[in-house]
């Protein structure tokens, strides 16, 4: 018993002695997460949330006052352009056009009359004149005659009267005419002003049958057939008998917030996802962006807002999808997400490495070419934020210790960020923890907090 004893106290003793040696060892060492700098592609996205809405939207509205007799398409159909969709009754405009269609028959009856009317007057005007023209022959006998006192005063008198009377018999028949011509070009005056009518009366009857305007999709239909709509009446809102959709264009209509929206411009590439079709993204690109700002809390635009809250903001952009689906249809939610950059094989880093430090507080050091932790002076010394990454490097002995670098930055992927200028691939950065890397100095002691750094996956070979 008293063996075991003793060989217990002693295997305790080796463990505290173990586990002393080990904090020691540890002591003045910070933890740290690492990753390596590598090359890859990087892709700017920006992403807005809204919904899909066609090219055009049109409320078909009633034109004239009456009950629908008939509806011929439901929500969800798809109709043409021209194709009747609703009816309203028209028994009075259809007996109305049909009376002047009767009308108009009777016009061009008269019409007819009048114009045979015209060609007797004609004739009749022919045989005056051939009458006027024998009795001028006669007459121009009769002078001569009896100048040359041949013929008798009393059948002189004779020839000159029956002339007369011939010349008064043509200027009647010209007459004749000239009043059924009149007679003619006034019925067709009136046969005019009946088509006018007609057309009037037609147009009535058509404001009966609701047609498509275009090619689209029934995307609303608050009527039933058997109510009574009405028309509009000047600033009076008439029945709508229902709503058509243009979607031979299709858009999604997003919002962006105001930190993303500088770098969204009109051309660039976008996926389309939609919350009731998962696993389908639909290729677009944007083609309209908002220059109003809208009230996130209302949609509201700032210019039309009369309050003066400061909150966040979006704008509007619409992304027109380049292949239209049935399967889309008009008010589905949707994410789109806008690619506002793209480059291959820049050198890149985890975004979370990425600290602003006060380089005032690291004092330079020739330490093996680090720098170590410095001590700031009473009040602190006066800030002199830069930008930049700490990486991790052993020193002449082996350590490893913390070295701030400033670097100059590119576009941000969805976890990295280009490095333009500051560290090269290969090298070791800290991206963490935030708490450490934060308060972490410059020529610090570090510690991987995994036995392997992680190394970020690279497209270029």
């Amino acid at each position: 018993m008293k063996k075991i004893l003793l060989i217990s106290l002693a295997v305790l003793v080796a463990a505290g002695l173990v586990t002393f040696m080990v904090i020691k060892q540890q002591s003045g060492y910070t933890k740290v997460l690492t990753a390596k700098v590598v090359r890859e592609d990087l892709v700017t996205v920006v992403s807005g949330t809204g919904q899909i809405k066609p090219k055009k939207t049109v409320n078909v509205g009633a034109t004239a006052m009456g009950r629908i007799t008939h509806l011929y398409v439901k929500e969800g159909d798809q109709v043409k352009q021209g194709e009747t969709v609703a009816t309203i009754e028209n028994v009075q405009q259809e007996a109305t056009v049909s009376g002047q269609q009767a009308t108009i028959s009777a016009a061009k009856t008269d019409i007819s009359s009048f114009i045979a009317a015209e060609k007797t007057a004609e004739a009749n005007l022919d045989h005056a004149r051939a009458d006027l023209e024998q009795k001028k022959l006669d007459w121009d006998r009769a002078q001569a005659l009896y100048k040359d006192g041949i013929m008798a005063k009393q059948d002189f008198d004779g020839k000159k009267a029956a002339y007369d009377l011939d010349v008064a018999s043509v200027a009647q028949a010209v007459a004749g005419v000239n009043q059924a011509k009149a007679n003619t070009d006034s019925a067709r005056g009136h046969l005019n002003t009946q088509v006018a009518t007609l057309r009037a009366n037609q147009d009535m009857l058509d404001r009966t049958i609701a047609v498509a305007p275009f090619n689209g999709i029934v995307t609303n239909e608050p009527v039933r057939e058997g109510e009574t709509v009405v028309e509009g009446i000047q600033n009076t809102e008439g029945s709508t008998l229902m709503t058509l959709a243009d979607m031979s264009v299709i858009t999604a209509e997003v919002k962006v917030d105001e930190t993303d929206i500088v770098n969204v411009q009109i051309g660039q590439p976008v996926d389309v996802t939609v919350d009731a079709l998962p696993g389908k993204t639909f290729k677009g690109h944007v083609t309209l962006v908002g220059d109003q700002a809208l009230l996130r809390s209302t949609g509201v635009a700032t210019s039309q807002s009369t309050t003066g809250t400061e909150e966040a903001k979006d704008f509007k952009v619409v992304v027109t999808v380049d292949q239209p689906s049935d399967e889309l249809r008009p008010g589905l939610s949707c994410t789109a997400k806008i690619t506002t950059a793209h480059k291959n094989g820049v050198i890149s880093l985890p975004i979370q490495a990425l600290t602003m430090h006060d380089v005032a507080s690291d004092t330079a050091k020739s330490s093996g070419g680090v720098q170590a932790a410095s001590t700031p002076v009473d009040g602190g010394p006066k800030l002199n934020l830069v930008q930049g990454v700490f990486i991790a490097q052993k020193d002449s002995s082996g350590r490893l210790r913390a070295k701030f670098i400033p670097v100059t930055t590119g576009i941000t992927g969805s976890t990295d960020i280009e490095v333009l200028s500051g560290i090269s691939p290969g090298q070791e950065v800290v991206t963490g923890p935030y708490k450490t890397l934060r308060d972490l100095k410059g020529g610090a002691l570090l510690k991987r907090d995994t036995a392997k750094p992680v190394t970020i996956v690279t497209s270029d070979s």
